[in-house]
């Protein structure tokens, strides 16, 4: 997941932070709003979908 924002975004991205987390937490925040949590819809993201959510935000 890191490889394909990367490759999508570095132009753009002026940070990335991974925050390892425990009891399946996976969350995607950009500047500050999640945009992406596990725990509330209870499955794993597809990269497609990250890039697309990150797209709207930007």
């Amino acid at each position: 997941m890191t490889a394909r924002l990367l490759d999508e975004f570095k132009p753009d991205i002026q940070s990335l932070t991974l925050v390892p987390g425990t009891g399946g937490v996976f969350e995607v925040s950009v500047n500050g709003t999640k945009i992406f949590s596990k725990l509330q819809t209870g499955k794993f993201p597809e990269p497609d979908d990250i890039v697309k959510a990150i797209r709207a935000k930007l």
